[in-house]
């Protein structure tokens, strides 16, 4: 009966991760259609293999799919990160933006920007970025290591998020150059307008190895679900999960939002709404929380840019709107089940 009960999820499994390879497919595809500028995709595609500079291939190639790429890469990290790092407290609440991952590696960037390492040596964002996050990781996992409730998972995120903000404004209360500044903030707000093939090949590394890591302790977070004890009853070594599962996450969110800035609840509402058809089983949710953030990030970043707005809107103001209430929903149901 188990066998066949584990036979029919992985049945499920392969179907959600081939419908959702599908759906990222055909969003990859439409997002190079999207713009303010009415394009021939194949003509322009045509015109870039055949090596020629006309306008709908400069368009697709330098603007679009450096765009629709980083939408992957940010996306696949973001709802990975979160299935990773709540399979690791067991704690359905942790995530990078909730937790004050995003908020440090955002600061790691910002002290980069401020002392102007960034012009300099163009490692540095992405360094900055994923020093930030490893922090962060490292200072909750050591606050909740003893204990994992909510409260304390809200609490420590709650506090690493106000330090981060404290210090990102005072780097932006000093800073001597207020266009600077501006540039800042609006960068904090999480965007991918702008962007060029310069920021996938920045975060490329980072982010595969990062991913690489968190992917690898697939088999391990299944067991751990069952608890530390049995966990290392059956062979797991927690030290060994819990460090690839933070540098893991570290160098993947890091590198993320040293390109985009701050994109929130990603990892929070993806794994949430998948566990359930992988058997709420916290490895199986790693490669389909990646897709599916992949997907989510790629759906906010075309609507922004099709909202008749005079100002493009910030794809994190846009996943903050959508997640917030959906995080307020997650704490309700909670206290729910804590009364009963």
């Amino acid at each position: 009966m188990e066998s066949l009960d584990s036979l029919n999820q992985q049945t499920q499994e392969k179907r959600l991760t081939f419908s959702l390879l599908a759906t990222l497919f055909i969003l990859f595809g439409l997002s190079l259609f999207i713009g303010d500028a009415n394009i021939n995709l194949i003509n322009a595609l045509s015109s870039i293999f055949n090596g020629e500079s006309t306008l709908s291939a400069i368009i697709i190639s330098d603007i679009r799919l450096p765009r629709a790429v980083l939408a992957v890469l940010i996306g696949a990290s973001l709802g990975l990160s979160g299935a990773a790092l709540q399979g690791m407290v067991r704690n359905p609440l942790a995530e990078p933006g909730v937790i004050g991952v995003s908020t440090s590696a955002a600061l790691g960037a910002v002290i980069v920007f401020y002392f102007g390492f960034a012009t300099a040596f163009p490692l540095a964002l992405p360094l900055g970025g994923i020093t930030g996050a490893l922090l962060a990781v490292l200072f909750l996992y050591l606050l909740t290591r003893s204990n994992n409730s909510m409260l304390t998972l809200i609490l420590a995120g709650v506090a690493v998020s106000s330090l981060s903000a404290a210090l990102t404004a005072l780097a932006l209360n000093l800073s001597p150059n207020p266009y600077a500044s501006l540039e800042i903030f609006f960068w904090l707000m999480g965007s991918l307008a702008d962007r060029s093939f310069t920021q996938v090949w920045l975060i490329l590394a980072p982010t595969l190895m990062g991913w690489w890591l968190i992917l690898s302790t697939r088999r391990d977070l299944d067991v751990l679900s069952l608890g530390e004890d049995t966990a290392q009853s059956l062979g797991v070594n927690l030290q060994r999960l819990n460090k690839r599962i933070i540098l893991g996450v570290a160098l993947s969110v890091g590198a993320a939002v040293s390109v985009s800035g701050g994109i929130g609840f990603v990892g929070l509402v993806v794994p949430h709404l998948l566990r359930r058809f992988v058997g709420y089983q916290p490895g199986r949710l790693l490669t389909c929380s990646a897709l599916g953030g992949a997907v989510l990030l790629l759906a906010a970043d075309m609507t922004v840019r099709l909202l008749p707005t005079q100002q493009e809107l910030k794809i994190g103001v846009l996943t903050a709107l959508l997640g917030a209430p959906f995080f307020l929903h997650l704490i309700l149901k909670s206290k729910r089940e804590w009364a009963s």
